[in-house]
């Protein structure tokens, strides 16, 4: 995690430059906070990356597709709320991934349905798919959660922005793993739509989640 990290809009700006979308141009923000209609920071559609089509595991062990989910569970929801976290984060990926939970928890029921929220675990050594259910059921039991080889969660990341390094070791013995902590909002073209930096208020993420439930 990148502890104790607070990204300006000037950072998330330097940050999305730095992506590629799949037409190998970088992905653009054209508007945020009161800029625009998300108060997260909304990107250029036709500069933006999608929704990768990879295959991973999920936590009752079957594969799962980022995009359209397994043929048990497919995805049914045209929005996908995005994170990549771990369950030994020490500091901030479960207040965010609670903070975006409540904020689905408290949009109405027609509008909540249209969201799917999906964490991606940025240290798969210890995430096992059941280690994986029980923190996530902890949070919110809706959430989607997925595991799998560590070089393919990278591959996954890197192609929506976001930086996973490499483990750091703790004098403990233990180690931590330092990532990215944004949380990504994609729409129905699985296209990334906004994108929003920590700290974000359980307000802002609801307001945005509605708005794009609504498109």
């Amino acid at each position: 995690m990148r502890r104790r990290e607070l990204l300006t809009w000037t950072g998330a700006l330097a940050l999305l430059a730095g992506c590629t979308a799949p037409d190998n141009r970088p992905a653009l923000i054209t508007a945020s906070g009161t800029q625009g209609r998300y108060k997260g920071a909304e990107l250029d559609p036709a500069r933006s990356y999608a929704l990768p089509d990879t295959m991973l595991t999920d936590t009752s062990g079957a594969p799962y597709s980022v995009r359209t989910g397994s043929s048990a569970h497919p995805v049914t929801a045209p929005v996908t709320i995005l994170f990549f976290g771990y369950s030994n984060c020490p500091d901030v990926c479960t207040g965010i991934l609670a903070d975006v939970a409540t904020a689905r928890n408290r949009m109405a029921a027609d509008l909540k349905s249209k969201v799917r929220l999906l964490c991606i675990t940025t240290d798969p050594a210890r995430d096992t798919a059941p280690v994986l259910k029980q923190y996530l059921d902890r949070i919110d039991p809706d959430y989607v959660g997925l595991t799998g080889d560590l070089a393919t969660i990278v591959s996954v990341a890197e192609s929506v922005g976001v930086s996973i390094d490499d483990a750091k070791k703790l004098p403990s013995g233990g180690y931590e793993v330092t990532h990215g902590t944004q949380v990504i909002g994609f729409g129905s073209d699985h296209k990334a739509t906004v994108v929003w930096t920590y700290p974000t208020s359980v307000g802002d993420f609801r307001t945005d989640f509605e708005t794009l439930a609504r498109i």
